[in-house]
């Protein structure tokens, strides 16, 4: 069954990841859901349509990070 979306802003994005053991600063929070040259964003950050603030669903922010672990182990070399 799937958990309905979570939608959480910048501050508590930065909570969720802290609770993770990233601790990242507030300039570096907001520079991760700012959009670069081609418009992407370094975290699947998207503009509320209501209140204009920046949101991502606090479970694609655990995945974004759980992906690029899973993605680390898979290219570690052989001993």
């Amino acid at each position: 069954m799937n958990a309905k979306p979570f939608y959480i802003d910048l501050e508590q994005a930065r909570s969720v990841l802290a609770e993770m053991g990233v601790e990242l600063t507030q300039r570096q929070m907001k520079r991760a859901a700012e959009t670069d040259v081609e418009g992407r964003r370094k975290l699947p950050f998207f503009v509320d349509p209501i209140e204009g603030k920046l949101k991502i669903e606090r479970q694609a922010l655990v995945d974004a990070y759980r992906k690029r672990e899973v993605s680390a182990e898979r290219n570690l070399r052989p001993q």
